[in-house]
Order: structure tokens, then sequence, then C-alpha cells
């Protein structure tokens, strides 16, 4: 009997304790631009690692890629009273207002992707968007003699859009064959697959196209697609960015040549491991750049341990809290 009443008392404990934890756990709200597109899925897993890590627990929201739907979702997390705000904006201009209510409500907000200006935004968890076009431009100067060049850029005005196709000239013309390159369209297609593919379509009637460069790997998947479709596989290079599985798969199998790792996953992951040192009482930075990383047939085989490394030993951006 009393061996039962021994059990039984355990049993009420571990219960009372496992209900303490999860009262205990801090909400932390994430909100995408959509969550239909690979590398915002892998962002969103990132995520939800570091919350089982550190003590979290996670609400993730979709804007489908309109600022008004972030705001709401903004307002409806501060209704909610959640602990801590991650957001990847859509329009790093039209969020402000939101991101000013949740500062007004004592709410933390932390980012991905653009950096927010004119609102108190904890900390910034960014890749260079200029560098991250940079390198896709160079190490295509720097491995294809040349030749007519199709940028697929993402949606038309947008700051990321803007940048990734700066850096993408600026590294284009920095390699070694950049005055052998014509850039001859460059056409939005809102990181979308099944965009690209029509726009790729279109263009490569009208033009001998040697290079095309995606600014993320939705958009240079579609392009492979019309390449194949067109004969022309083996004879157009093709790189994208980001780095998703879909990618990685394709430069194993020849149909791109490269993708720039950009790890949504490991962005998802220093965001929310931040936002939770942060409610912890750890000094958190202002700023946490990320790596950027060309993933090709040479490194395809170790691109895991790139886009998804979290071991202890691998975390670069834990150096930056405390100070």
């Amino acid at each position: 009997m009393t061996k039962r009443l021994t059990m039984l008392a355990l049993g009420l404990f571990t219960a009372l304790a496992s209900t303490a934890l999860a009262e205990d756990g801090k909400k932390i709200g994430f909100i995408y631009p959509t969550l239909n597109n690979p590398f915002f899925v892998d962002q969103s897993k990132g995520a939800d690692k570091a919350a089982a890590e550190f003590g979290g627990t996670m609400v993730h929201l979709s804007g489908d890629n309109q600022v008004a739907k972030q705001v709401q979702q903004m307002e409806d997390l501060i209704a909610q009273k959640v602990d801590a705000i991650v957001i990847q904006a859509v329009d790093t201009g039209g969020i402000v207002a939101a991101v000013k209510e949740a500062n007004a409500a004592g709410i933390p907000v932390f980012t991905t992707g653009e950096r927010i200006t004119g609102a108190d935004v904890k900390t910034a968890v960014f890749f260079d968007n200029i560098e991250s076009g940079e390198l896709g431009g160079k190490w295509i100067s720097d491995n294809v003699e040349g030749g007519n060049v199709l940028e697929l850029i993402g949606i038309l005005g947008t700051e990321t859009a803007r940048q990734k196709s700066e850096g993408f000239k600026k590294g284009l013309l920095a390699g070694k064959n950049g005055e052998k390159f014509e850039i001859v369209a460059s056409q939005p297609a809102d990181y979308d697959r099944t965009k690209a593919l029509q726009v790729t379509e279109n263009v490569l009637q009208a033009n001998d196209i040697a290079v095309i460069y995606a600014a993320n790997d939705e958009m240079a998947l579609g392009a492979a697609r019309a390449v194949e479709e067109a004969g022309l596989t083996g004879k157009v290079t093709i790189v994208g960015n980001d780095g998703t599985a879909d990618a990685i798969e394709a430069v194993k199998a020849g149909s791109m040549a490269a993708t720039i790792a950009t790890p949504g996953y490991l962005q998802g992951f220093i965001a929310v491991e931040t936002a939770l040192k942060h409610l912890s009482g750890v000094t958190v930075p202002a700023v946490i750049p990320e790596k950027s990383t060309p993933i090709t047939k040479e490194n395809a085989e170790e691109a895991d341990s790139v886009l998804h490394g979290t071991a202890p030993e691998q975390r670069y951006w834990e150096s930056l809290y405390g100070k």
C-alpha cells in the first residue's frame, strides 16, 4: 500500500511539474511572409527546434505576402499577450506602425530577413542580401565563360529584390569573365516556381540564354523546368538562392549549377533562441549577421551540415550574447 501511494504521489508530482513547465514556457509568435515557400517552412522548423530546446512554445502565422495581413497578425499577437514576436516583413516600411504597437505593449520584437527601421527591434537576424546576390554573380563569372543572362528577380519594388539584384550585377562584373556577360532580361517572378517557368519560357523563345540567375530557389527550379522542356539542359547554367532541399537535389542531379545557401532553418533557430535568451535576462545583440555559402556539386553532400547546423560547436552567433 505504501509503495502504491508513493507511486501515485510521484505520478502526481510529475504531472504537476509538467503542467508548471508548460505554463512557464514563453509563447513566441512568428509571422512569415508565406508558408507556401520551402524556405519559410524550413525557417519554421528551425524555430520549433529552438523553442523545444530553450523552453518556448510557437505560434506560426503566414502573411500570404500581404503587409496588411501581417499588420493584423501583429495586432492579434499583441492582443494574445505573447511574450515575444518574430517577424519577417513583406514590407519593412508598412509594418513599422504595428511594431510600434508591440513596443507600446512591452512585447519585444525580433526580425529575420530585411531589417526594419523606425521602430524598436530588439535583434535583427539577417543575411546580407547584397552579399548573397554578389556571391551568385561572382560564382557565375568565375565558372562560366560568358554569354547572355536572364535574371529572375523576386517581387518588384521590394528591398530584398532590389538588393539581391544590385549584388548580383556587382558580383557578375567583379568575376574573372565579368565583361563577357550581358543581362538581356531582368524579370520579376514573385519568388514563385510556376511564374518563373512561364517567364523563362518566354525569354528563351526570344533570346539565346547562357546563364539564368534567380533570387530564390523556387524561381531557379521553375527556370530549370523551362530549360529542360526546351531541350537545353546542360547548355544553360542556372544558379539559385536559399539552399532549399529541392535545390540541393537539383544541384546534385545537374539541373542547377549552384545555390547560394542562406539557411532559413538557421534563421528561425537563431531568432527564437535569441528571443528566449532575452526573455530569460541574457543581453542580446542588436544584429546577428547570418552567413551565406555557395552550394555546388563539390560540397552538396555536406549541405545538410551547412543548412541545419545547430550543434553547440556550430553556433557562431552565441558568441554575441552577453556583450
